[in-house]
C-alpha cells in the first residue's frame, strides 16, 4: 500500500480516500494532487515514486510535466495582456503578428486562435524538431501556413500548433516569450512551482515519466470489433491523412520525446509546462480569487475568459468538445465540477481548472501516462471533491 502524504482540511476526507485508491486500483505511480477552496488550500497530498528506474520518491516538491494542462497556463497570461489593454480578442491576429496574414488568415482573430477555431491545426511541411524548440521556425512555419477549413466554420483541437499560436502573440505583445512573461507576471507573485521552459536548476526535482500502452489497441480490430460509438474515431485515427494524426506531426521526427532535457528546457506553451499539481490548483485560484494578495483577472475579465466560443463536433478529436478562449469546458469526458467550470486537461490524465461558483480550484499531476476512456484517476478525484462540498 502506498503511502500518501500532506493534509486534508475537515469535510475533504473523500478525496484522500480517492487519492490513495488511485494507486491502489487504477495505476498511479507517483502523483499529486492539491484543491483549493476560496482561496485557501484544504487538500495537498502526494505519493508515490517519482523516478520508477531509480526508485527515487515523490516529494512534496517534485515536478511533473502536465502537457495540454499547460494551455490553461498560457490562456490566463493571454487573458492577463487582455485586461491589461494590450491584446484585443476580436482584433486581427495580423495587427500584433503582420507576417500572420499570409495565405488568407489576414482577418482572422484572437479568440479563434484561442479557441481552436483557426484551421491551424497542422503544417503542409512539418518542420525540424530541433526548429521547433527553437521557436522562431515554427513560428513563421504556422505564419506561412494556409487553413485546412474556413476560420470561423468549425473548431478542431490544436495540440500542437496552438502553443507557437497563441505563444507568439503573446510575445508580439508583451515583449516577452510566453514562458518569460507566465514566469514573471503568473508564477512569480503567486510564488508557484510551475515553469513553461524549465531551467536547468530544477531538472532534478522532475519526475520521470512512464508510458501505458492500452490493453487493447483499437486501431487493429476489424472494423466491426470495435464499439459503434468509437468507430468514427478509430477510422480517423487509421487514416494518416486525418487531422486526427495531422495535428501531431507537425514535427520531424512527429514523435516528441518529453522526458528529455531539450523538450523540457525548451518553450511549448500548449504541452510542455512542468507543475506541482499545487502549482496547478493555486493558479487557478488566484484566477478566480485572492490567495495571498494576488488576484489574477478580473470578474470581468474572467466572465469573457470563461465564455463558450466553441462546442460540438471536433475536427481532430472526432467527439463532441467545448472551448472558450483557451480553456477546456466541462463534457461527458472532461471531468470538472459543474456548469461554471473551466481549465484544462492534459495528455495521460492531468487536470487543472476552476469552479467559480464554489469557489474551488484543482489541480492534479502524476507520472503513469493511461489516458483513454479506462483512466478514472481524475474523475473520481472530482467527484470526491463534488462529493466533499455536498
Amino acid at each position: 500500500m502506498t503511502t500518501i502524504n500532506g493534509e486534508v482540511a475537515a469535510g475533504f476526507e473523500p478525496v484522500r480516500e480517492a487519492f490513495a485508491a488511485n494507486f491502489d486500483q487504477h495505476g498511479d505511480i507517483g502523483a499529486a494532487v492539491c484543491v483549493y477552496k476560496d482561496g485557501l488550500p484544504v487538500v495537498d497530498l502526494w505519493g508515490g515514486i517519482g523516478d520508477p528506474t531509480t526508485g527515487r520518491p515523490w516529494e512534496r516538491d517534485t515536478l511533473q510535466l502536465v502537457y495540454s494542462a499547460t494551455k490553461g497556463a498560457t490562456a490566463t497570461a493571454a487573458h492577463l495582456l487582455v485586461q491589461r489593454g494590450a491584446l484585443e480578442l476580436d482584433t486581427p491576429v495580423a495587427k500584433y503578428w503582420p507576417e500572420f496574414a499570409a495565405n488568407g488568415k489576414a482577418d482572422i482573430p484572437v479568440r479563434w486562435l484561442l479557441s481552436h477555431q483557426a484551421g491551424l491545426v497542422a503544417l503542409d511541411q512539418p518542420v525540424p524538431l530541433a526548429d521547433a524548440l527553437a521557436w522562431q521556425p515554427m513560428a513563421d512555419a504556422l505564419a506561412a501556413q494556409r487553413p485546412l477549413w474556413t476560420p470561423g466554420t468549425a473548431h478542431g483541437y490544436h495540440g500542437r500548433t496552438w502553443g507557437w499560436l497563441v505563444g507568439e502573440v503573446i510575445r508580439r505583445v508583451s515583449g516577452r516569450t510566453p514562458g518569460r512573461f507566465f514566469a514573471d507576471e503568473i508564477a512569480a507573485p503567486l510564488g508557484l512551482d510551475f515553469f513553461i521552459g524549465l531551467p536547468a536548476s530544477e531538472r532534478a526535482r522532475v519526475s520521470q515519466m512512464v508510458y501505458q500502452q492500452p490493453e487493447i489497441d483499437l486501431t487493429t480490430l476489424p472494423t466491426e470489433s470495435v464499439p459503434e460509438e468509437l468507430r468514427e474515431q478509430v477510422a480517423a485515427w487509421r487514416d494518416p491523412n486525418s487531422f486526427s494524426n495531422k495535428a501531431y506531426q507537425v514535427t520531424e521526427p512527429a514523435a516528441i520525446d518529453f522526458n528529455s532535457p531539450e523538450v523540457q528546457a525548451a518553450e511549448l506553451p500548449a504541452s510542455n509546462g512542468i507543475s506541482t499539481a499545487r502549482g496547478l490548483a493555486r493558479m487557478y485560484a488566484a484566477v478566480i480569487g485572492e490567495v495571498d494578495g494576488v488576484h489574477l483577472l478580473t470578474p470581468e475579465t474572467l466572465t469573457s475568459a470563461a465564455k463558450e466560443q466553441a462546442s460540438g463536433r471536433d475536427q481532430v478529436l472526432v467527439a463532441p468538445s467545448r472551448f472558450s478562449s483557451g480553456y477546456m469546458l466541462p463534457t461527458e469526458t472532461i471531468p470538472m465540477i459543474g456548469p461554471s467550470s473551466f481549465g484544462h486537461t492534459g495528455r495521460g490524465g492531468s487536470l487543472g481548472f476552476a469552479d467559480p461558483e464554489h469557489g474551488i480550484a484543482f489541480g492534479y499531476a502524476m507520472n503513469n501516462i493511461i489516458g483513454g476512456p479506462d483512466d478514472v484517476r481524475a474523475a473520481l478525484l472530482v467527484d470526491a471533491v463534488r462529493r466533499s462540498l455536498a
